[in-house]
């Protein structure tokens, strides 16, 4: 963080909005730019929230984005009174993660972007719940922030679901118990590339995905770049 950025963040929270409106305008435009820039920078790769990558996935692939931390990321009008919900699973590679693993300084190897996501804290009541409300998923992978790409499918995929269900058969065979969750029921590409509702609302451009070919799912990278000729 820039001492600039510092000091800013320091006057917004400790002092008067007269007080930071003018620290604002005696920066240059230049400096702003750069200000801006670092502030989206350490936000958008925050790995303690992915909210502003959870609202750029949803708001991209034509969802309005649900701010409440209860219910689905987010909602679209199919018809006057008809709503479809989606859930977003974003997910950021950072390089300097993977630069730190190759050169020892880092003892595990970050995983790579493999289409994946997880459901935290998941029961059968959760479950059945998604499948009547029929939702959409919205499945997205950035690298240090860029969106890479953004893909579409219906909750209700029987690959998909069954996956979740074998999960829950595991922790759960004979139904929730109060009190009692499953931590995370995962899912990956694997879990979904055969679904016929299965499609890519965003894919960077060729050129950079061929750069980032190290970070991506081996399957997955294969389908987008099938998907971009």
């Amino acid at each position: 963080m820039n001492k600039t950025l510092h000091e800013i963040i320091k006057i917004y929270s400790t002092k008067s909005h007269i007080d930071f409106s003018s620290y604002l305008l005696n920066l240059s435009k230049d400096t702003l730019i750069s200000i801006f820039s670092d502030l989206l920078t350490l936000y958008i790769n925050d790995k303690n929230s992915s909210t502003i990558r959870e609202f750029l996935t949803v708001e991209l692939a034509g969802y309005k984005h649900n701010t409440k931390k209860i219910g689905f990321n987010g909602f679209k009008q199919i018809s006057i009174d008809k709503a479809i919900n989606c859930e977003a699973k974003p997910k950021n590679f950072s390089i300097q993660d993977f630069l730190d693993y190759k050169a020892g300084i880092r003892k595990t190897k970050p995983s790579k972007l493999n289409g994946g996501g997880n459901f935290t804290d998941y029961t059968w009541a959760r479950f059945n719940k998604d499948k009547k409300e029929n939702l959409n998923m919205l499945i997205s992978g950035f690298v240090d922030g860029q969106l890479v790409y953004l893909l579409e499918f219906c909750f209700n995929e029987q690959s998909f679901t069954n996956n979740l269900k074998k999960q829950l058969e595991h922790k759960f065979p004979k139904g929730d118990k109060k009190g009692y969750y499953l931590r995370s029921a995962s899912f990956d590409f694997k879990n979904y590339k055969s679904a016929k509702t299965l499609k890519p609302i965003f894919i960077i451009d060729k050129s950079k995905l061929l750069s980032y070919s190290e970070y991506i799912n081996k399957d997955l990278y294969n389908y987008l770049l099938k998907s971009k000729e």
